[in-house]
């Protein structure tokens, strides 16, 4: 038997099945007409949005890292709790602005720009995270071409790491970023230039549930900026500070404490060099914000017994639960949280495989659980889907197509 992941607080039982939203799982299946079905809580988004606002510095600005999850409606409701939205491409731009984000409030990110992203962004006003000093350059002339001053910020490739995290995205050899010591001087040529120079981007990783070592990173982050700006002799208007929030997947997990991050930052802010006495500061977040608050709903289709071990057999996936299925960056598998969604209330009384529907035996939901008896038609429940579920995973592998989403 192997444990599963714990489940996010805030989840219920009604009538026996799960509840997302006041409504039962089989009450959703029913609107959206079929399974698998991705569905997302409007409360809890809102709940955890309001949380970080009662730790942080006030003049802290969250930004929402649509990476995460660019689903329509989920983008709508939470432009009204953000303050800033980050991108990593010209299709996340259309669907922010479609979302109602205006260009000033977006920041975009993300190695291996093309010119004609970079024409759009700058067009339109939203601010370019340089990643190199070849992409200023091309920024730089574009701006040129269209007689606009680009809003440009650098994304730093520091000399330290997130420890704990789970991506390093600082600390030695990156794609990400300019390494910290080539930095003031690509700061000076973007001031010199006439651009509209708008500070520092600098993230160090992600997935972290350790709060002291991420208000270590966030130290060594507001040492570095103050650090640059004054090597470069350059102002810092706006710093985003990354992210690297993690939420807890996997049994042992606990909580990130963010009181403790929050107090810290407290502390920093009162101390703040006379460089970064006026920059606007951002924490960018995107697992943190939605990954609990979201949940994958999948039916049973067969249950089989093979050499003594018995299979629930669903109609998901890899293809849209790719991360569950331990194929997204982890070594080794682990359970998500997972349970009978039919059955949310029942006692555990078996151990089985949960498996999805495709050809590969890459496709595991769920390794020896122990959990309630399930039956054909049943549904289960996977938990912490709200952040790289659908748009992360690959459903067009084998046909499958796509997972239905709503947001409740």
């Amino acid at each position: 038997m192997k444990p599963l992941g714990p489940i996010p607080p805030g989840f219920t039982a009604k009538d026996g099945e799960l509840a997302i939203g006041g409504r039962t799982a089989s009450a959703l299946v029913k609107e959206a007409r079929d399974t698998p079905l991705f569905v997302y809580s409007r409360d809890m988004i809102a709940s955890r949005i309001e949380s970080l606002r009662d730790v942080m510095p006030k003049r802290l600005n969250i930004h929402y890292a649509m990476k995460a999850n660019p689903y329509a409606p989920l983008l709508e409701f939470v432009a009204d709790l953000v303050d800033g939205l980050d991108i990593a491409s010209v299709g996340e731009f259309e669907r922010a602005r479609e979302a109602g984000y205006l260009p000033r409030e977006i920041s975009f990110a993300g190695p291996g720009k093309r010119d004609r992203e970079l024409h759009a962004a700058i067009r339109a006003g939203v601010t370019l995270n340089l990643e190199s000093e070849n992409e200023a350059e091309r920024a730089l002339t574009i701006g040129k071409q269209l007689k606009v001053a680009p809003r440009l910020a650098i994304r730093v490739n520091p000399g330290f790491e997130l420890r704990g995290s789970g991506m390093k995205m600082g600390g030695g050899a990156k794609p990400f970023g300019v390494d910290a010591e080539r930095v003031p001087a690509l700061a000076r040529r973007i001031v010199e230039a006439g651009a509209n120079w708008r500070g520092f981007h600098i993230y160090s990783g992600s997935q972290a549930l350790d709060a002291e070592a991420i208000v270590e990173a966030q130290g060594h982050t507001l040492d570095l900026a103050d650090t640059l700006a004054r090597e470069a002799g350059v102002g810092v208007p706006h710093l985003n500070m990354g992210g690297g929030f993690g939420i807890p997947y996997f049994d042992k997990d606990t909580p990130l404490d963010i009181g403790v991050i929050g107090a810290a930052l407290e502390t920093r802010f009162a101390e703040l060099p006379e460089t970064l006495r006026d920059t606007q500061f951002a924490i960018e977040l995107g697992r943190y914000l939605v990954g609990e608050a979201g949940v994958y709903l999948t039916r049973i289709v067969d249950r089989k017994v093979s050499h003594d071990t018995t299979y629930l057999i669903t109609d998901g996936g890899l293809h849209h639960q790719l991360a569950a299925s331990g194929n997204f960056g982890t070594v080794v598998r682990r359970n998500y949280p997972l349970a009978i969604a039919s059955r949310f209330d029942a006692e555990p009384e078996e151990v089985v495989n949960v498996v999805g529907c495709l050809c590969t035996p890459l496709d595991r939901l769920a390794d020896a659980a122990h959990l309630p008896r399930a039956e054909v038609g049943d549904l289960v429940a996977v938990f912490c889907a709200g952040a790289y579920g659908a748009s992360a995973s690959p459903s067009a592998f084998l046909g499958q197509g796509e997972a239905r989403e709503i947001l409740v």
